[in-house]
């Protein structure tokens, strides 16, 4: 086999894992890997102007997908800017690669210009955290760190000093292959049937599903219409169980909805499909449970489960539904008169007429807009509660920073969706102040002809915190936020910026942002009110 550099053969090998796009920062410790990505045209590279940016995007890509999503920056300031995005990564559980560059290999340990202990910067967020010291082990570990953030569902960093990119090498014996081996799942069988000892003997048994029903949605539901049982969603599921099924009641918690609060506490069975569901406040006080997870680790950690099945969903729905008798709808019934009135006051809110912009009624005109199998990026603040009790969706995805929660993650979601799934319609929700967290990247989506429309729900606050501080008993302080002109700022980045001030005018720019095939922001200036008054 002849010498190529070692860099070579880390595209060659990412493109066997599927990878099409990088996001990153060129710069002095990762040059010469740019070097060979400019050769490389099926790997396309996406010029972020804040790494933060590169790993949120990489982040929702896999979220998104379901596959690896890569990001890369030079060593020092750089790979310090990616620590949130591999957080978001690693609380979400998605598998991530991060190529982090570092100072030249022979002055690494002197203190060089931008040197930084990478390795100990990245132990905690890292599901694999190695520094490659020669260029012969490049190749290897770059298919180790992939294959352990798909087995382990987080952010992998490899450290390369940029000199061993461009260092020959030859590859002749390949301790590793390009290839992710998924595990299948199955349930013990004496557990399936304890599962089902305990649903036949429930009268009012309640699902909470989350993320880990991706793939499973329709056995489910299927289970659920089964067992007449009540469907409560995670709200980091929020899209895969249809906002309109029957069964569905809403979300829990905080940005849930009256009738699944109820409904959990009347629980006398809890049956959690894909989810640990982390708010004890919110799940019954001593009913039994049964908690299905892939993740043996997760099972009981927030409520002490009764049967704990650790297996994928499908097989385990599949068994329940051929082995339980269909039972009595009194207590589905009996909510889904609840959850029929709390939509019907929703819906009053979002059609009612105001001089000012509301929030609820900026997601109904969002509403009418969204296409089916769109993408909703949303971002951390009120805009999540807004979303999460107003917006309805069927069979659109919708990507969000749950568990970290940073605000900055709508436009980088975004972004992210846009290259995800070119021909769908990507729409990002966000608020002033998380927008202007990471605005300057705006101007990627023009750069690389990305027509996303970008919502920001101005209030010229950050309302969510002001909630706290009152609901602490404290006085909200610093919680304004100087007004920026989004439109203008659009209009000077190369894209569409609009204005709305009132619901006439937000309808006919969303139709507008709609048909331009640009990237469009619309500053939507909306009524400072409290979530809780609707």
């Amino acid at each position: 086999m002849f010498e190529k550099k070692a860099g070579a053969y880390v595209i060659d090998l990412l493109k066997q894992w599927q990878v099409n796009h990088i996001y990153g920062m060129p710069g002095d410790s990762i040059n010469e890997f740019m070097e060979e990505l400019r050769k490389e045209e099926a790997i396309r590279f996406i010029q972020i102007r804040h790494e933060e940016t590169g790993a949120l995007a990489a982040a929702a890509y896999s979220k998104l997908t379901g596959q690896i999503g890569v990001c890369m920056s030079i060593a020092g300031p750089g790979a310090v800017h990616l620590q949130n995005g591999l957080y978001d990564a690693k609380k979400d559980k998605v598998p991530v690669l991060a190529i982090v560059g570092q100072v030249s290999s022979e002055v690494v340990g002197t203190d060089n210009f931008q040197e930084l202990k990478l390795e100990s910067m990245f132990e905690q967020v890292a599901v694999y955290n190695r520094r490659v010291q020669t260029a012969e082990q490049l190749p290897d570990m770059l298919n180790q760190a992939i294959r352990t953030a798909y087995a382990e569902n987080g952010p992998a960093v490899l450290i390369v000093s940029d000199d061993l990119f461009s260092t020959k090498i030859k590859y002749e014996k390949p301790m590793t292959s390009a290839s992710y081996s998924q595990p299948k799942i199955r349930a013990a069988a004496e557990d399936l049937k304890k599962a089902a000892e305990l649903i036949e003997a429930a009268k009012k048994p309640v699902i909470l599903a989350g993320k880990g029903a991706k793939g499973s949605v329709a056995e489910v539901l299927m289970f659920a219409e089964e067992i007449k049982a009540p469907v409560i969603a995670s709200f980091p599921s929020k899209g895969l169980i249809p906002d309109e099924h029957p069964n569905h009641m809403g979300h829990l918690g905080q940005l849930g909805t009256e009738p699944a609060k109820e409904v959990m506490k009347e629980a006398d069975l809890l049956i959690l499909a894909g989810t640990a569901y982390p708010y004890r406040d919110y799940l019954p006080n001593d009913a039994p449970a049964i908690q299905i997870d892939i993740d043996p680790a997760v099972i009981g950690k927030y409520y002490p489960v009764t049967i704990g099945i650790a297996s994928e969903l499908d097989p385990v729905m599949a068994w329940l539904i051929e082995n339980i008798e269909p039972k009595q709808e009194d207590f589905l019934k009996k909510y889904q008169e609840k959850r029929d009135k709390w939509n019907q006051q929703l819906q009053q809110g979002m059609e009612k007429e105001t001089e000012q912009l509301q929030p609820q009624q900026v997601i109904a005109e969002v509403q009418d807009i969204l296409e089916p199998g769109a993408v909703v990026s949303l971002d951390v603040g009120s805009v999540t509660l807004w979303s999460a009790r107003f917006l309805k969706l069927t069979d659109q995805k919708l990507v969000v920073s749950a568990w970290i929660a940073t605000m900055g993650c709508g436009l980088p979601g975004a972004i992210a969706g846009k290259l995800a799934y070119p021909e769908k319609q990507v729409i990002a929700l966000i608020g002033d102040g998380g927008f202007s967290m990471g605005m300057q990247d705006f101007v990627t989506a023009v750069k690389y002809d990305l027509p996303i429309i970008i919502v920001i729900m101005n209030n010229q606050k950050i309302q969510l915190i002001e909630t706290e501080q009152e609901e602490m008993g404290n006085k909200p302080t610093n919680i304004e936020l100087a007004n920026i002109d989004f439109a203008a700022f659009a209009e000077a980045c190369g894209g569409l910026g609009y204005t709305a001030r009132n619901r006439q005018e937000l309808k006919d720019v969303l139709e507008k942002a709609k048909v331009s095939n640009k990237a469009a922001v619309i500053d939507a200036y909306v009524e400072d009110i409290d979530f809780e008054t609707l």
